[in-house]
């Protein structure tokens, strides 16, 4: 079992930067225009790879519209899997060209295959990754396929029980691929965040002995944060240019801005993760000077005694430590102590 996978030149894992996913999806409109703005924006938001999807509608269903084909209780309500697919495919002709345009903007370029012909058009343009949907983590010939490759896979894991997740790391490793990420997923859209549940991701990864993340559906950036903090090595999120646009994701998708600021919390908060340490920083030991010691708190003639009315525990830091106070009560001055003077063994007898 690998503890870390390795994009083009970028390894995945424990102690390595998070590796952050911009998924485009539906959100091109038909448009090759925009399907290129949405990677330059992607690349320029702080994204470390831009995502398709590969499919055909008549290679995810066929058209037909009785009730086992009509949706129901999601944002597509009403329109059959033919009319979704139909709407949301990115045109296959367009994905050599959008890869020559990621690779020089310097990001990463991959896709979900939906089928097989989709993992041999993959082949045939040189992606160097594979991302397995939720949807497609049953479909066990899809993933001999993938795994055959020999190529890194990250497969989200929405909707399957903890069995189905190990039939299909099984199914990968079994085909010789060893190179495997796992995502949590939430598969709603929008994803709430009470139905996170991102403590699974730390189980998933000792479970399975891969590098875990999060495939994040939920609305704005604080469940993404927070799996970074709870050990996802990987993040991917939808990206749109416009929730205001049409289209079958634009509702649930991040924008530019949205996804910056993410990318920006998410470095942030792997700074603030550090390692487990009680060292004193160096900005700590600049402090060191606040916190409390003993002070003469009113001046003390020589001769006299040290009372609770003219020694106490107050910052600064630069008199004797408080866990000397009863040792030192009751003692003499050796000198006229003025107020304000920090404690020292040299000034009692």
């Amino acid at each position: 079992m690998k503890t870390e996978i390795k994009i083009n030149d970028r390894f995945i894992g424990d102690g390595r930067p998070v590796y952050i996913i911009a998924e485009i999806s539906a959100n091109h409109s038909h448009d090759f225009s925009k399907a290129v703005r949405l990677i330059q924006a992607a690349k320029k938001a702080g994204a470390d790879a831009v995502k398709l999807q590969t499919y055909k509608p008549e290679t995810m269903t066929i058209d037909c519209d009785n009730e086992y084909f009509r949706i129901k209780g999601t944002i597509w309500e009403g329109k059959t899997l033919y009319q979704l697919y139909e709407d949301a495919y990115m045109p296959w002709k367009w994905q050599p060209d959008l890869k020559k345009i990621a690779i020089e903007l310097g990001i990463d370029f991959f896709s979900s295959p939906f089928d097989t012909t989709a993992v041999d058009f993959l082949e045939e343009i040189g992606v160097r990754c594979y991302k397995v949907a939720s949807f497609e983590i049953l479909d066990i010939p899809l993933l001999q396929k993938i795994a055959k490759t020999g190529k890194p896979i990250i497969m989200s894991t929405g909707m399957a029980s903890l069995g189905e997740i190990d039939e299909a790391v099984d199914t990968i490793r079994s085909n010789g691929n060893n190179q495997l990420a796992l995502l949590k997923c939430t598969s709603a859209y929008p994803a709430p965040p009470d139905e996170a549940n991102l403590k699974t991701i730390k189980h998933l990864a000792d479970a399975f002995g891969v590098p875990v993340g999060l495939s994040d559906h939920s609305m704005g950036s604080a469940v993404a944060v927070a799996a970074v903090a709870l050990g996802a090595r990987i993040i991917e999120k939808h990206f749109t240019l416009s929730r205001n646009d049409p289209g079958p994701d634009s509702s649930f998708s991040m924008e530019p801005y949205e996804f910056k600021q993410m990318v920006e919390d998410i470095r942030t908060v792997e700074k603030a993760l550090g390692k487990v340490t009680y060292e004193i920083t160096e900005k700590q030991k600049e402090s060191r000077c606040f916190r409390r010691s003993l002070f003469i708190v009113n001046d003390i003639k020589a001769g006299e005694s040290f009372t609770r009315e003219n020694i106490r525990s107050i910052r600064p830091g630069y008199g004797l430590h408080t866990r000397y106070i009863k040792e030192i009560l009751g003692r003499k001055a050796k000198i006229h102590i003025t107020k304000g003077t920090p404690l020292s063994w040299d000034l009692f007898r």
